[in-house]
């Protein structure tokens, strides 16, 4: 069989049906481009009358998934390494338990966007994203601070890093799993006087009861 010439065939050869399914899914994609950009829109737009109408609505959408900030422009824009690192509880089948070691999630992101001309949403923002939104609704002592938001925070966070380790683990089961954040100060340039230390800080999070569902509980360690 010879190679058919000419254009390629247009919505037009299609059968009715075939064009209303077209139209439906293309029509679908629109709206709900539309209403992404409109609410977002509507989350970093300036406080105004029809924020503050819907701002229970908008506020709905956007967080955890889609929360938005401006550090790059700030006029002290972050300067420090922070870096999500977590472990987990394994139960095994013959009742024993044991704890895994550390695990740095944020290397295991940047490393899957080295040298990766286009790298993914998920590598580039959920972890930090999740990381700021935990510590945005919690204080230090690790006590909400914003009511609803502090549980949907904690929650998020805790969903993030069990999907990381998985539910079995070397041979057993995943039955809690403990978050810490590795602070480092950017180095300052030689010449500049009285340049920050470059110790590491730990902010431990108590134990979380994988499936749960609830905030952290236990003393960290």
């Amino acid at each position: 069989m010879e190679p058919r010439e000419g254009p390629p065939p247009s919505a037009s050869v299609l059968s009715l049906p075939g064009r209303i399914v077209v139209a439906l899914t293309v029509g679908a994609v629109a709206v709900g481009v539309l209403f992404h950009l409109g609410m977002v829109f509507l989350y970093v737009a300036p406080s105004n009358t029809l924020t503050k109408e819907h701002a229970t609505a908008v506020n709905d959408y956007i967080y955890p998934e889609f929360e938005q900030n401006w550090k790059l422009f700030a006029p002290d824009p972050l300067q420090q390494n922070v870096h999500i690192e977590a472990r987990a509880q394994v139960a095994a089948a013959d009742g024993g338990q044991q704890t895994t070691g550390w695990v740095d999630l944020t290397a295991a992101d940047v490393s899957a966007m080295r040298h990766n001309p286009l790298p993914s949403h998920v590598n580039q923002n959920e972890l930090r994203r999740a990381w700021g939104y935990y510590t945005d609704t919690h204080n230090d002592q690790e006590q909400a601070t914003a009511g609803q938001g502090s549980q949907l925070s904690a929650d998020y966070l805790q969903r993030i890093v069990r999907d990381r380790f998985g539910s079995h683990l070397d041979g057993g089961t995943v039955v809690r799993v403990q978050v810490r954040c590795a602070t480092t100060p950017v180095p300052q340039p030689s010449w500049v006087a009285g340049a920050s230390a470059t110790t590491t800080q730990f902010r431990v999070l108590p134990w979380w009861v994988v499936g749960t569902g609830s905030s952290p509980v236990g003393a960290s360690s």
